[in-house]
């Protein structure tokens, strides 16, 4: 039964994930249509990018302790990104730059978010499968 609620958890970090990178995507798509300036556009995306690094972290370090290895294993590349990323500060979009960077920030965030799909997709999974177990 704990095993189910650890899943759950883990479950709802991963859908606050999906949601914040889905609104950096808003994000760069409404600067690349003229709906937002770039001001606004980087302000917003770099408001939500500690918060995401932040969750990520604490996600990979909660399989960790709660014995769930092969998660906290396939947490570890997006954490480990996340970590460089912050420590060359490139973790923030640049106001000059937006434009230049564009296609690659979209690019980026693409990547993240089909991974964390894939990790959501084996967080339901195993749900399901210790929901069933314990019965």
């Amino acid at each position: 039964m704990v095993d189910l609620f650890i899943w759950l958890f883990s479950f709802f970090i991963l859908v606050a994930l999906l949601i914040i990178l889905v609104y950096q995507l808003i994000c760069l798509a409404d600067l690349e249509f003229d709906y937002i300036n770039p001001y606004d556009s980087s302000s917003r995306i770099n408001k939500v990018v500690l918060p995401e690094f932040i969750l990520e972290g604490f996600l990979c370090f909660f399989y960790l302790l709660t014995g769930h290895w092969v998660m906290s294993l396939l947490c570890a590349p997006y954490l480990y990104y996340n970590v460089r990323l912050y420590t060359r500060k490139q973790h923030l979009v640049d106001v000059t730059e937006i434009f230049n960077l564009l296609h690659w920030e979209k690019k980026k965030r693409l990547f993240k978010l089909t991974y964390v799909v894939v990790l959501l997709f084996f967080a339901v999974f195993w749900m399901i499968y210790s929901a069933l177990e314990d019965d």
